[in-house]
């Protein structure tokens, strides 16, 4: 008996002997990517803010209904199947198998409806299609219904929207919360998980691979596609000296900077364990005006900005190499269907004899503007300066104030008067994504109280862009985009300062980096060494 048990702890130990480094070595490599992002998160609610680091936060953490591929082209995503009636008026959608959130319970139906009706109270396209939509419900556990006033031509568009305010799903328990209000509860369906107890803001966010995602079958494209998670842990460690960040990825302390200045180039061309990747579609800088107060309250006044303001001084202040950059007056970006140029002569070229004509028969009286600049937002730190400049020299008084980004996002939710903590102008970008066209752009949702922050209100404009939905062909958008072009400019709903490329760089100890799209995207990246 003594050798049998004798032999067996002999036979066992001798099996801990083979198993167990092997198992020690599975459990003791766990990769960790380190990046520095654009900006700081300090805002977890990617509904309640649209700022770009929280729609990264967003497409990590959340998924989406529909997103769109690398050509720009809607595909299913949580949804499975779909289908429309022969009137176009209701639509059917059958959620995936397996889909579940983050805490284990499953996805459904009546989550879904509920994230949708959340995300329509803050985003113009949500709105619109609200506006648009009879009756929204839950079917069973995996199927809901729209059913649609009349048949309206955005809607899967709408449900694939990536910019500015992204349709992510939520459990019903997060998604009643009120638009108006921010969540605290993170809990989404996406590839990874938000590690809400090691979130220290100002130092660093971190999310962990979610186990339990079960990707498409389909390859990755853009924001479509498999989101296969390859990556444990993901570090992003905030870093406001860009200097200080180039140097810690040339002494191998982070993987990866999101937006790399241009300028800083060449000083990593020649370390050959550093790539770069140029965003696959540009940004568009754009000078937001606030309509609610004095003086951009006056049309004319709105109007002699669009006139003062020239273009590539901007792009040399912010970008500097022109081959990263190009002026465009285009409010629908340069090189796409509904591009033109049309109603912008003498606009956005410094005209300031234009601009104080318009100021004097305005009655401008030097009321104070108050313009907000991002001092820690290395992609946008130097334009407020040059907006402050080419306003004084055609007359305006100019009040700069400074703070970090998300103080300033958060800040131009604010309807109060400039005096009391509101604004006048702020300026940032939007990707090409967010300004393809006049039902995706923010900017140009003139639904006053309803608009997003600049609250634009203009009932010919938002007549416009309902044409613009229910157009049967391009020939017809084309023509109605340029209608609404020339009028937001007339009116100043916003000026785009032009257009430039994004880059991010990365250690060669990573690979399967997708182009960013109107966000940085970490699934199917994998780290492949230290």
């Amino acid at each position: 008996m003594q050798g049998l048990v004798r032999r067996s702890l002999t036979a066992a130990i001798a099996t801990l002997a083979v198993t167990w480094p092997l198992a020690a070595i599975a459990q003791s490599t766990p990769t960790t990517l380190r990046a520095v992002m654009h900006s700081d998160l300090k805002v977890i609610d990617p509904i309640w803010v649209s700022a770009q680091i929280a729609r990264t936060h967003g497409y990590l953490v959340y998924d989406t209904l529909f997103a769109l591929d690398a050509d720009m082209k809607a595909q299913p995503q949580m949804v499975d199947s779909y289908k429309v009636s022969d009137d176009k008026l209701t639509y059917t959608f059958v959620l995936r198998d397996g889909l579940q959130w983050h805490d284990g319970r499953p996805v459904l139906a009546a989550d879904c409806v509920q994230s949708i009706k959340r995300w329509a109270e803050r985003d113009g396209v949500g709105q619109r299609l609200m506006q648009a939509t009879k009756d929204l419900e839950a079917v069973d556990d995996k199927t809901f219904r729209l059913t649609l006033k009349e048949p309206y031509g955005f809607v899967i568009e709408s449900f694939a929207k990536p910019g500015s305010t992204a349709p992510f799903m939520m459990p019903k328990r997060i998604a009643d919360t009120p638009g108006t209000q921010q969540i605290r509860d993170a809990t989404g369906s996406g590839p990874f998980i938000f590690k809400a107890d090691e979130w220290k803001p100002g130092e660093k966010v971190v999310y962990v691979k979610n186990p339990n995602y079960k990707p498409r079958a389909e390859p990755p494209s853009g924001l479509a596609g498999g989101k296969v998670p390859k990556i444990d842990r993901i570090e992003w460690l905030v870093m406001p000296d860009v200097q200080t960040a180039v140097n810690a990825l040339q002494n191998n302390e982070i993987d990866v900077i999101e937006a790399l200045p241009p300028d800083l180039l060449p000083m990593l061309q020649a370390n050959k364990s550093i790539v770069y990747q140029r965003g696959k579609y540009p940004g568009q800088y754009t000078f937001r005006l606030n309509w609610l107060h004095p003086p951009f309250d006056n049309p004319k006044i709105r109007e002699a900005a669009g006139y003062a303001i020239d273009q590539k001084p901007f792009l040399d202040a912010q970008v500097g190499d022109e081959k990263f950059y190009q002026v465009c007056k285009a409010y629908f970006i340069c090189g796409t269907p509904l591009a033109t140029t049309e109603g912008m002569d003498g606009r956005l070229e410094g005209n300031v004899a234009k601009a104080r004509e318009l100021l004097k028969a305005a009655g401008y009286d030097g009321t104070p503007v108050v313009l907000m600049r991002t001092t820690d937002l290395a992609a946008l730190v130097n334009l407020a300066p040059v907006a402050k400049a080419q306003l004084e020299k055609a007359g305006f008084k100019v009040d700069m104030q400074s703070a970090d980004w998300q103080t300033t996002v958060s800040r131009t939710n604010k309807r109060d008067a400039p005096a009391n903590g509101g604004w006048n102008l702020f300026l940032t970008s939007w990707g090409a994504l967010d300004s393809s066209n006049p039902i995706v752009s923010q900017n140009l949702n003139a639904s006053c109280e309803k608009a997003t922050p600049g609250w634009p209100c203009d009932k010919k404009l938002e007549e416009l862009r309902d044409q613009f939905a229910r157009a049967p062909d391009l020939e017809q958008q084309k023509k109605i985009a340029t209608e609404i072009q020339v009028r937001a400019a007339t009116l100043g709903t916003h000026y785009p300062l032009g257009e430039w490329y994004g880059m991010m760089v990365h250690r060669t100890n990573s690979k399967g980096w997708l182009p960013p799209m109107s966000a940085m995207l970490f699934w199917n990246a994998e780290k492949t060494g230290p």
